[in-house]
């Protein structure tokens, strides 16, 4: 049998006073003495009294929880690695705030077709974080730029605070690494177009023409983020090239799943017949034979950040700077990448 609910009348009862003199104690109104305030919130905690949410949400305006705005296209969900870890960091930084998050329901989960924004008023969130869109979604543009606080992750939008991974010096690194390892023929398997995309395919090719390297437009073609399918398409489609690549840079570590089975199948080995290398450091990519050589990247610094910030913007709007936080990755050279002569 369910236990009734502690009432206002039933901690009036027990001390003895006024209902109306329990609320003000328990709100701490400034015409109740201190001795009285102190007896009754110890009585109503002693019976186990729990203020109703919805009702001190009308009196300060506030929920304490936070929306999350997470549409993966691939429809991975949670079991997207990367955006797993950083949403858990978030979680636990928000909760330990005393914040609790809730996501924004996406495609045909939706309440009655509510845009992004109105399911953000409905469930009046405080504030709200969006990870893994369409970013170009008007609907995602209606929320960013409506006056609910927002933080974003991996894309930047103007007047918003941003989280980003350094996709541009991770990028570099990579290429860097493998440029030093002898590679000259060196594909690319990007992925489909977004800001973090732009940022590394733009440094991809800077840094191979800064080691003075011209590759061909069919060694850059083109897979969507964690499709090992595409990926593998892919990288047959390369490996049938009349000169094909020495090393084939995936879009994450995932994704390059499919690209090692494609190279495998063919009794080609990894690295001493093509190089392979991911993104992301996933956990897969550190237990694969050979290692894989990848960025990783620091995904529970970027849900703390993200969520510290938005708490920030909640809690002083006027007083929290926008800005874009870059969180910077590690280069893991694994085993992946032969040296040539």
């Amino acid at each position: 049998m369910a236990k009734r609910k502690v009432s206002l009348k039933d901690i009036s009862i027990a001390c003895g006073v006024s209902v109306a003199t329990v609320s003000k104690a328990l709100n701490d109104h400034h015409d109740i003495g201190q001795e009285t305030k102190e007896h009754i919130r110890q009585v109503a905690e002693s019976l186990g009294y729990r203020p109703n949410a919805a009702a001190q949400a009308l009196k300060t305006n506030r929920t304490n929880n936070i929306g999350v705005l997470f549409v993966d296209e691939a429809n991975s969900g949670l079991t997207h690695d990367y955006f797993n870890h950083v949403l858990n960091s978030f979680k636990n930084t928000a909760e330990e705030n005393g914040f609790d998050i809730t996501f924004i329901n996406g495609g045909k989960a939706r309440i009655n077709n509510m845009s992004y924004l109105s399911h953000a008023i409905y469930r009046g969130f405080d504030g709200v974080v969006i990870a893994c869109v369409d970013f170009f979604d008007p609907e995602v543009d209606e929320l960013v730029k409506s006056s609910i606080p927002v933080v974003t992750i991996d894309h930047i939008f103007y007047n918003r605070i941003a989280v980003i991974s350094d996709n541009v010096n991770g990028m570099r690194e990579l290429t860097e690494y493998v440029c030093s390892q002898g590679h000259k023929k060196i594909a690319y398997v990007r992925g489909v177009e977004s800001s973090v995309t732009q940022s590394r395919l733009a440094s991809f090719y800077k840094t191979l023409q800064e080691h003075g390297i011209d590759i061909p437009d069919e060694y850059v073609v083109i897979a969507p983020y964690r499709d090992t399918d595409a990926a593998y398409e892919a990288t047959n489609k390369l490996l049938n090239l009349q000169d094909p690549p020495t090393c084939i840079f995936y879009p994450d570590d995932f994704a390059a799943l499919g690209g090692i089975n494609a190279i495998r199948e063919r009794g080609l080995k990894i690295p001493d017949d093509v190089s392979v290398v991911g993104y992301d450091g996933l956990e897969i990519s550190s237990r694969l034979t050979p290692k894989m050589t990848t960025i990783v990247q620091d995904s529970e610094k970027i849900g703390k950040i993200a969520a510290t910030k938005l708490i920030d913007l909640i809690n002083n709007p006027k007083g929290t700077l926008i800005e874009q936080i870059v969180v910077k990755g590690t280069l893991e050279p694994g085993a992946s990448v032969k040296k040539l002569n």
